[in-house]
Order: C-alpha cells, then structure tokens, then sequence
C-alpha cells in the first residue's frame, strides 16, 4: 500500500475508546500589575475557551485522521459533564457510551494563560475509581459494542482518573483477546502492570521508570532496552512504543528494537502530544502495518502537534504531507 491508500483505509476503522474524559478550559488574559492585597500578579480576564481532553483528545484526533472512533467513558452530572456533552455534539460526536455518574467530579483542568505564558492550572476532579456497580454497566456497555459493531481495534487511555480500574481493564483485555481485537494501550502509574497481554503498550520513559522502580538514563540505549525486555517479559505485551520526548522513539517487538530519533521541530507546546502518537499508532496497529511505518509514522505525528498551543489534533493532510517528505527524503 502506498501513503494516500493506508490514509483511504484508516477511514474504515471502527476504534473503540475507552478512558479517562476531561475538559481542558483555557482562560486568556493580561497581567500588567501586582496586586496591593498580596505579592501575586492581577489576572485581568478575556476570554475563554473549552476543549475535549484526555480521551476525547484522542478521539479528535482518531476522527482527524479519518477513522471511526467510539468513545466509552464517564462523567458525572453537574455543569462540566454538560459542557463535555455539548462539546462532542458540536464535533459530531456520539454520546451514546457516556455513562454519568453522580458522585463524581467531571473533569476539568482549567489553564490561566497571560502574555504567552501559563500562569497557573486549575483542577477539578476526582481521583478514586468508579465503583463496581459503574464498572459493571461500562463493561456492559463495552460488550454491547463489541457484539453489534465491527471493532477493529481498541485503545485505552488512562490518566488515572478512575475509569480503567483492574475490574474494567481486565475484563476489557480478556473480552478483546476472545474476539482477536488488537489492544493498544497508553498508560499511567497506578495500573501499569494490569494490562496484562495487550498488543501494543505505549508509555513515556517517565511512566517506565515509576512502572518499573528503576533509573533509566535517557542517553543510555541499552539500559533503555533493558528496561523495555524487563517490562514485556512482566507484561506479555506484543509490542512497546516508548516515547523519548526529545529523543524520539523505540519500538520493540520480538527481542527486536528499532530507534528513531526526534525531528528538528519549533516546539510552542508538548501538551497532548502522546495523544497524537497512540492515535496513529493505533490505527496502523489495526492495519497491521510494518512496525518501522507505525514508529515512525507517530513519532512525525507527535512532533508536528508540539509546534500547536495548547491541546489540539493532529491535521490529516499536514501529516500526509509531512510522512511524503520524510519519505521522500530518505532516498535522496
């Protein structure tokens, strides 16, 4: 397949979503004096913006790229879960797998920005698990999908907000591995080893080192891909996409690495960046493309929405264009 036939086929995947959901509220502004009450800066207010966040990041951008995305997740019932509703409609998005719960917080991470700068973030939210009887109707509500829908692949996107939980993650493993639906996952620290033989297992070197207990230098390839065997031989995953920040990319598969260093880029902001990259990094998962096109595909990803600010999807088109030059230029 060439480049513009892999993009014609991502648009005929079905990817399910399950995972932490949140708004990321921007407040833009002015700081032009200290204020006489206390030594802090006066914040003299604008405007202000809502976006999808967490998964539903990722579901913008699984939507950018032209698959079809199902997002499972939940909310609560106050006036950020409408603000998060009214969100997905204005993008065309369904609703339909959004269980609210109303003894939790929506999430809601507000950034207070003035001058170009972020000067305090804001959160609203909970950081206990959904309890058993939420966990059983979104598992419900999982097998639902996968029963009436052609499911392609599933993702799990974990902020540990309380929705991936060990009853939720291994019952969504167990019920993909059953039905031969590969799993991607990007994960966090509290449930790092319960992903028990997902396909493909995505963390950052930060989320490497507090999974594992261990000090990795980021400079140190080999004690990076030590790390990486002692985390497939204590997770049984198939493959390892770990993200380096500044230094790029490995992937690992089989005893087998391939590293990809980081392209020069004008970085305005890092925020929502690993979204990007598990986002094409699923969708070539579910292709069953070549391990070297999926590292390298999501690493040019991850570097081009870093030159964004703030929170934003990846463009179809710009990454195409980027992926044909990149491309390009390895033969010349």
């Amino acid at each position: 397949m060439n480049i513009n036939e892999i993009f014609e086929r991502f648009s005929a995947l079905n990817v399910l979503l399950v995972g932490d959901v949140m708004i990321d509220a921007y407040q833009f502004g002015s700081v032009s004096r200290i204020s006489p009450e206390a030594p802090v800066a006066v914040f003299d207010f604008e405007s202000e913006e809502k976006r999808l966040g967490g998964a539903a990041n990722v579901l913008l951008n699984l939507k950018s790229l032209g698959a079809n995305p199902i997002l499972c997740s939940v909310i609560g019932q106050d006036d950020a879960a409408v603000d998060f509703l009214a969100l997905l409609e204005k993008h065309k998005l369904s609703t339909a797998s959004i269980l609210q719960d109303p003894k939790r917080k929506t999430t809601c991470k507000t950034r207070v920005l003035a001058n170009n700068q972020q000067l305090l973030r804001i959160d609203r939210e909970d950081h206990f698990d959904i309890d058993a009887q939420m966990a059983q109707l979104l598992i419900a509500e999982i097998t639902r999908l996968c029963d009436t829908q052609k499911i392609d692949v599933i993702l799990l996107e974990d902020y540990n907000k309380g929705v991936l939980t060990e009853q939720t993650i291994s019952a969504i493993l167990e019920l993909a591995q059953a039905r031969h639906i590969p799993t991607a996952v990007d994960p966090k620290k509290n449930n790092f080893f319960a992903y028990q033989k997902a396909t493909l297992f995505k963390p950052n070197l930060k989320e490497l080192k507090e999974g594992l207990q261990v000090d990795i230098n980021k400079h140190d390839v080999q004690s990076i891909q030590k790390a990486i065997a002692l985390l497939q031989e204590r997770l049984g995953n198939q493959k390892t996409l770990l993200t380096l920040s500044e230094q790029g990319v490995i992937l690992s598969e089989a005893d087998k690495f391939i590293q990809l260093p980081a392209h020069i880029r004008n970085i305005a902001d890092v925020s929502g960046a690993g979204d990007t990259v598990i986002s094409v990094a699923t969708l070539c998962l579910a292709l069953g493309l070549d391990n070297t096109t999926l590292a390298s595909w999501s690493n040019l990803a991850g570097g081009l929405v870093c030159e964004q600010l703030g929170v934003v999807p990846i463009d179809k088109e710009q990454l195409k264009a980027e992926i044909m030059r990149y491309e390009k230029a390895k033969f010349q």
